[in-house]
């Protein structure tokens, strides 16, 4: 068994950096690592989640439990069950008021390979140590942003639309990226890998995309497939203005087919918005430029998949 332990201060107290830690819900949009969680259960002091993180260059699920404890300022974690090469892997983050009313933060981890092999070892060894420094970073930023640990410009929006015909359908046009150059107008490239033996059968999306306006650009994203019913995402490499994006394929059954949406949360840098949008620029624009230029995008690909499904389904 290895043991791995980091520590930051944050300049807030443990109140607030405890509810930090403890929305997990939130870690995607926060944590750089974290592609998706699934709450599967929960309490007033403990839950068990799934989660889908970036492991180096590979993506990795496994189920954890976790037990809070406010009072102690702490929350530690065990994973029941964990992907290869990991064979088992607990820990525990550890919160210290200091005189000054900050927080003396400590993650630790403890681990062990499959087979105790060396290789395995020390490549766990290299993405905890990446992970658990981006984590730490990120937690830092936003639990000292007032009030109370927030992310800044964040904005989140839906488009729906209902269409008249079978959900499979609907879905396979979602989940079929692939075929996006010839069915999308606004795409123009696209690089799928379908990522096999990890729970969700994450999928990795590169895709070049015009805007409105003309301009190209390229984005990368990790796709977690629920079968028929979901398909969230992550961009792992967005565009200048934002900080993250996450979204969300949603099929929701209703009279006579099935409703879809598409769901988005996106973070704005706001020391981007003058080079992006120019000096005279705010923030309020800025939320409202990412809205209109990601929601036209999506209403596209939501009315593309009405007119292939409903085409198909009159056949």
């Amino acid at each position: 068994m290895r043991h791995a332990r980091h520590t930051i201060t944050v300049a807030a107290p443990p109140e607030v950096v405890h509810d930090v830690v403890a929305d997990t819900e939130q870690w995607p949009v926060r944590f750089g690592p974290t592609l998706h969680v699934e709450r599967l259960e929960h309490d007033a002091d403990s839950e068990r989640i799934r989660i889908w993180a970036t492991a180096g260059d590979e993506v990795t699920s496994w189920t954890s439990r976790r037990e809070l404890r406010p009072d102690r300022r702490t929350i530690t974690f065990r994973q029941e069950a964990s992907q290869p090469p990991v064979a088992e892997m607990s820990g525990a983050w550890l919160l210290a008021r200091r005189a000054d009313g900050g927080t003396d933060v400590v993650l630790e981890h403890r681990y062990r390979a499959v087979d105790d092999d060396p290789r395995s070892l020390d490549w766990i060894a290299d993405v905890t140590d990446r992970n658990s420094r981006s984590e730490l970073a990120a937690l830092k930023a936003v639990a000292e942003r007032a009030p109370g640990g927030t992310d800044g410009l964040r904005t989140g929006f839906e488009d729906s639309v209902r269409i008249a015909a079978d959900a499979g359908r609907v879905y396979a046009f979602l989940h079929r990226a692939q075929d996006w150059p010839d069915r999308l107008p606004h795409v123009s490239r696209v690089a799928l890998e379908e990522l096999g033996g990890v729970a969700g059968n994450p999928q990795i999306l590169e895709m070049d995309t015009v805007t409105p306006g003309g301009a190209a650009h390229t984005t990368r994203s990790v796709r977690v497939c629920f079968d028929g019913e979901r398909i969230v995402y992550k961009q792992t490499a967005v565009p200048p203005l934002m900080a993250a994006h996450t979204g969300e394929w949603r099929l929701t059954a209703v009279p006579g087919g099935v409703e879809v949406t598409s769901a988005h949360t996106v973070v704005v840098r706001p020391e981007a918005i003058a080079d992006v949008l120019g000096a005279a620029a705010t923030a309020d624009d800025a939320l409202a430029f990412v809205r209109r230029a990601v929601g036209a995008n999506s209403r596209v690909t939501l009315a593309h998949a009405k007119a292939f499904a409903e085409r198909g389904a009159r056949a």
